[in-house]
């Protein structure tokens, strides 16, 4: 499946007046082999949630890193138990313990940053990638994040041909908690990325 800048852009055009499950609906429609990705931090639970409306069985691929916090891992057996998510579970290939004792978390200043990126974020993603080659990626991507972001829209084509789609991409933090209140959802704020530190860094995965 592959979609030129200017049909992406009309597409654009129509999915702003077009509600995120909406989106989603029309998304899962285009391609064949939806995936969506997550990690529950905050907010998390309003894309999982239109995913599964829109198709009940998508692969929701989680990359754990190991390090998320005892409130984040509780969320997310809540939320995978309340949506009945089709959890992929990816984790780096050394045990947090390992890498506690040989490297730590580095500072995003130390050089070894870049490779603790790689081992317990970008390699699991990869991996879980290769294993699904998906034609269709959803995001919880919103405008405002990062420069980065703020260069995308509901819908980008990445290099690799995989449609990428971010419902959300139009939502305010105040938006999005109307949108877990009215739907039940549960939403939780003690999360840590270790790869990001900052909130408006980038780690790499949406940089293709």
């Amino acid at each position: 499946m592959s979609f030129t800048e200017k049909e992406i852009e009309n597409f654009n055009k129509e999915l702003r007046e077009k509600t995120p499950i909406e989106i989603a609906q029309w998304a899962v429609n285009q391609g064949k082999k939806p995936v969506v990705t997550t990690n529950f931090r905050p907010y998390e639970a309003a894309i999982l949630n239109v995913c599964v409306v829109a198709q009940k069985d998508i692969p929701v691929i989680w990359c754990d890193s190991g390090y998320n916090t005892p409130n984040t891992y509780k969320h997310a057996e809540e939320v995978i138990a309340q949506l009945e998510l089709n959890i992929k579970l990816y984790v780096p290939q050394q045990t947090t313990a390992h890498r506690d004792v040989v490297m730590g978390i580095p500072d995003i200043e130390d050089p070894k940053h870049k490779l603790f990126t790689e081992q317990v974020k970008l390699e699991p993603f990869k991996r879980a990638m290769s294993d699904f080659k998906p034609d269709v990626w959803f995001t919880n991507l919103r405008k405002g994040q990062t420069a980065l972001r703020d260069s995308l829209d509901i819908l980008s084509m990445g290099s690799d041909g995989v449609l990428k789609v971010s419902p959300f991409y139009y939502y305010s933090d105040e938006e999005l908690d109307v949108y877990l209140d009215d739907n039940n959802l549960p939403n939780e704020f003690k999360y840590f990325d270790p790869t990001k530190v900052l909130e408006n860094r980038e780690c790499g995965l949406h940089t293709n």
